[in-house]
């Protein structure tokens, strides 16, 4: 008599594109690429201190001196350096510690940008997770601007009007966006919709950087020149930053809400990398290789460069697109893709990679 036999059910078979970038992961580690690299930030954060520094003994020198809105700008370039410290720690890039990264985060975010730790991290979690992902990443979501056609089309009037002009209005609008950026942080943290971690620590951090600082500047170098000051620093670190985070998703591909895409596919196709040498390297503190951030976002900076070409030959090996242009081209292809989507152009997959995002759902 024949007796039967059990077999335990097989596992489902693990996506290839699941499997391909476990193999690439397996490569980066083993280069030594995602090891912290807590001696370099050490010295990062020296230098920043050091920057700072510079700029009080020049703010204190210069006196009632409307050469102080130079002073200004160097105080907005020192924020936004900061700020991008605060996106490593968020990211966990700096210590073993996740605590320590959070601490790192949280005091640096809130009192040299004048931005909400707790806001930040809701808003970018969801960013990093779906980026251009339509109803789901925050980035895109219908404000002055619109980035997606339909929520163009609802729009009557003089926002119709300017949704047809965003494009021209990209620029100056970057001036408001450290105010949008506090003006949210500060809903965030006194809001009782949301729970805020640290709430009182954020809040304190808050008030020294955005009530204390500017009442102490316009103590001392008067109402005119004060008040000309706070306004030159908010437009520069504005400029600064919007002009740094801009580039690396606004012009790319939108997702349908619907649309289901491989991890790979999803960070890659949604972002675009900037050139341009150790300029811009240090000037958009590792955010041009936007791609490699998204791959891998616990990635110390400092190594971004480095995967750049495991990742582009990864890519063109699965023939995925690599978007990688150069500063100022990729500012004329945001002003294009707003004006176009303001225009009503109901397609905002009209670019090389739609084949490859349509069969990947």
């Amino acid at each position: 008599m024949a007796t039967a036999t059990l077999s335990r059910p097989a596992r489902p078979a693990r996506d290839k594109h699941v499997t391909d970038f476990i193999a690439l992961t397996e490569r980066v580690r083993a280069a030594g690429l995602m090891k912290r690299e807590i001696r370099w930030y050490v010295r990062r954060m020296i230098r920043l201190g050091l920057g700072f520094a510079v700029v009080g003994v020049l703010f204190t020198t210069l006196g009632q001196s409307w050469w102080q809105m130079v002073t200004a700008v160097l105080f907005a370039i020192m924020c936004t350096l900061t700020g991008f410290l605060s996106h490593d720690a968020a990211h966990r890039q700096i210590f073993a510690s996740a605590k320590k990264n959070s601490w790192t985060a949280l005091i640096t975010g809130n009192l040299f940008v004048g931005l909400s730790h707790g806001w930040w991290m809701n808003k970018h979690g969801k960013h990093h997770a779906n980026p251009n992902k339509v109803g789901v990443d925050a980035d895109i979501a219908a404000g002055a601007l619109v980035f997606d056609p339909e929520s163009a089309s609802r729009r009557t009037g003089f926002a119709k009007w300017f949704a047809a002009r965003q494009g021209w209005f990209f620029f100056p609008l970057l001036t408001l966006a450290a105010l949008d950026l506090h003006v949210g942080s500060t809903r965030r943290v006194l809001g009782s919709k949301h729970v805020v971690p640290h709430r009182w620590v954020e809040i304190t951090l808050l008030v020294v950087r955005l009530v204390l600082l500017p009442a102490g500047v316009l103590l001392f170098l008067g109402p005119w020149i004060g008040l000309a000051f706070i306004v030159v620093q908010e437009v520069a670190l504005g400029l600064y930053m919007g002009g740094s985070f801009a580039p690396n998703h606004k012009g790319m591909p939108l997702v349908a809400k619907d649309v289901k895409i491989d991890f790979m596919r999803r960070q890659t196709l949604m972002s675009r990398n900037i050139s341009g040498g150790w300029l811009v390297d240090a000037g958009m503190g590792g955010l041009n290789y936007q791609i490699e951030h998204h791959l891998f976002p616990t990635m110390s900076s400092r190594n971004l460069k480095r995967v750049q070409p495991m990742v582009r030959a990864y890519c063109a090996e699965r023939r995925i697109a690599y978007t990688e242009t150069r500063l100022w081209q990729s500012y004329m292809i945001v002003m294009r893709y707003l004006n176009r989507v303001g225009l009503g152009h109901r397609d905002p997959f009209e670019c090389p990679v739609t084949a490859q995002l349509r069969s990947a759902r």
